[in-house]
């Protein structure tokens, strides 16, 4: 589990490197990200979560701030095949951004935090002369026990429509 003061540390020190603040509507963002790690936000979803909190924030600055962050490499910024942008935070404890499983009957998703790549990325190097600095893997399918509409999977993740 995530310690969300210690990683809202981490980011601020990042932010603070490369000549950002990380101001209050910043901050908000990133503790919803931290919040809600495994659900794979939307910008409208942070959003959501925060207009209540923050009535004077607008979807318009959550949107900058998520790509600002993107930029940064503080959050990865992917699609799960249903046209919305998301956004998934990184880890300095993986080298790599982690892979996920997308059913595509159920709209689950889950993070793998093996990089199973290490190997293929040796052989590029050694082989091409290619060094790779990131890769993100998505494996799209259906899990065996999942129907559309009759999934036994926990929902903490993403629904696609």
């Amino acid at each position: 589990m995530v310690h969300i003061d210690e990683e809202m540390d981490k980011i601020n020190r990042h932010m603070m490197e490369k000549g950002y603040k990380l101001t209050t509507q910043r901050k908000a963002t990133v503790r919803v990200l931290l919040e809600n790690e495994r659900d794979h936000l939307s910008a409208e979803d942070v959003y959501m979560r925060l207009k209540d909190t923050y009535p004077g924030i607008g979807l318009a600055t959550v949107y900058r701030t998520l790509e600002l962050l993107n930029e940064l490499h503080i959050v990865e910024k992917m699609n799960f095949g249903d046209g919305v942008a998301r956004f998934d935070l990184r880890h300095d404890d993986h080298e790599h951004m982690h892979h996920h499983l997308i059913c595509n009957e159920c709209g689950a998703v889950e993070e793998i935090k093996d990089d199973w790549l290490l190997v293929l990325e040796q052989k590029l190097e050694r082989e091409y002369g290619f060094k790779v600095l990131d890769h993100r893997l998505d494996f799209m399918g259906h899990y065996s026990d999942c129907k559309k509409g009759h999934c036994t999977r926990e929902k903490a993740t993403v629904t696609m429509s």
